[in-house]
């Protein structure tokens, strides 16, 4: 079943981590057929919590840090995305996939050394999977992310994802107003207005729930970043790839940066948010953002080589990351056609981070004593080839 919907999403568009790996002259066809992002539009909430189908694609993403009763750190990652094909709107059939439901979790613990993880792949429709408008409700089979008001308005999301190894069991509380990343929301990701995003975050949720794994249940507790982005021209043709962070630091903080890379692999575009500890936002342009690798890791199965520690600067501010593990590498190819390494990381005041060029699959890259500021996730795409979005 699973091999034939992912037939059928390639033969619609074919996704990358976060986005879609298609070539650009379907590319070009899809974005035709979708609205586009445009500054000066609000976002408004309730509203934008919810599926936006009249454009290209649109995800929630939620990681985060977890500790059971032991204090024993793990990551995780949970995402569902939405993509809306460029078949003929008029068609009356009830199986035709106008919209696809793509969903990827993950699990880092370094007690394993790699990655718990599964991935799910349907057609919009048919009672077996959708994107709500209105407010978050996204689910396939028994997978599920649904948000309701919590108190004072602010977000509590509920998710459940019973995988074919583990299962995610956990509750989210928001405890102010989401971040509107760039201006007001709109996103610039090239120097082509075209090439934006609407795009929010809600950093510092407090975690609680459950993970099961060999067929035990563990309680466990943490905080997590949710993003949540749609658009229909996403990456111009010059883009390779990107790297992002979301970092909860610990006074109480948060911070967003993404730089994209050039098909050279060099500097293309760049851009940030910061929330400080009072709610007050700041935003970085291209000029404030440099990520600077550190120590890469090439994964012993697909040959890809990624930049697993880097330091970030943003603005005058500097940010190491050192990743809980090194093999934090997520196959997607079942379902988005592509690989992406996807990893919790600290963010350390100074200093490199440990860990070789060649990597150890089995040992946390973590060994340094620097000062810890905050913890996150680092998102690594295009580096086994150029992803095109629009």
């Amino acid at each position: 079943m699973r091999v034939g919907v992912a037939c059928l999403a390639a033969s619609a568009v074919a996704l990358a981590p976060r986005l879609a790996a298609a070539t650009d002259a379907h590319a070009a066809d899809s974005a035709a057929t979708a609205v586009a992002v445009v500054p000066g539009r609000s976002l408004q909430f309730p509203r934008d919590y919810g599926s936006h189908p009249q454009f290209g694609i649109e995800w929630w993403y939620v990681t985060g840090w977890l500790y059971d009763g032991q204090h024993h750190p793990l990551g995780f990652q949970i995402t569902f995305f939405r993509v809306k094909t460029d078949l003929d709107a008029d068609n009356p059939s009830a199986f035709a996939p106008r919209q696809l439901l793509i969903a990827h979790c993950a699990l880092s613990d370094p007690a394993r050394g790699h990655l718990w993880q599964d991935q799910r792949i349907r057609r919009a429709g048919l009672g077996l999977a959708q994107a709500d408008e209105g407010d978050t409700h996204v689910w396939i089979d028994d997978w599920q992310l649904q948000r309701r008001a919590g108190p004072g308005g602010a977000s509590l999301y509920e998710a459940r994802l019973p995988a074919a190894d583990f299962t995610l069991d956990l509750t989210f509380s928001a405890h102010a107003a989401p971040v509107r990343n760039g201006e007001g929301g709109f996103s610039q990701k090239g120097p082509a207005p075209r090439s934006a995003s609407y795009y929010y975050s809600e950093p510092h949720l407090s975690v609680r729930g459950s993970i099961v794994r060999s067929g035990r249940r563990v309680p466990v507790s943490g905080e997590a970043w949710l993003d949540h982005e749609w658009a229909s021209e996403y990456l111009d043709p010059k883009a390779q790839g990107w790297d992002w962070v979301g970092l909860n630091l610990d006074d109480g903080s948060a911070l967003m940066a993404f730089e994209i890379r050039d098909r050279q692999g060099g500097f293309y575009w760049a851009g940030g948010s910061l929330r400080d500890a009072s709610g007050r936002t700041r935003t970085f342009g291209p000029a404030d953002i440099a990520f600077t690798p550190l120590a890469y890791w090439r994964s012993p199965r697909s040959g890809v080589r990624y930049p697993v520690s880097e330091r970030v600067r943003v603005g005058p501010a500097q940010y190491t990351l050192a990743p809980l593990m090194q093999d934090q590498e997520f196959d997607a190819r079942v379902t988005a056609g592509a690989l992406y390494w996807e990893g919790a990381v600290r963010a350390e005041a100074g200093g490199a981070a440990a860990g070789s060029a060649a990597g150890s699959a089995t040992t946390p890259a973590h060994a340094s004593a620097a000062r810890i500021l905050g913890r996150g996730y680092l998102e690594l795409t295009g580096y086994d080839r150029p992803l095109s979005l629009r």
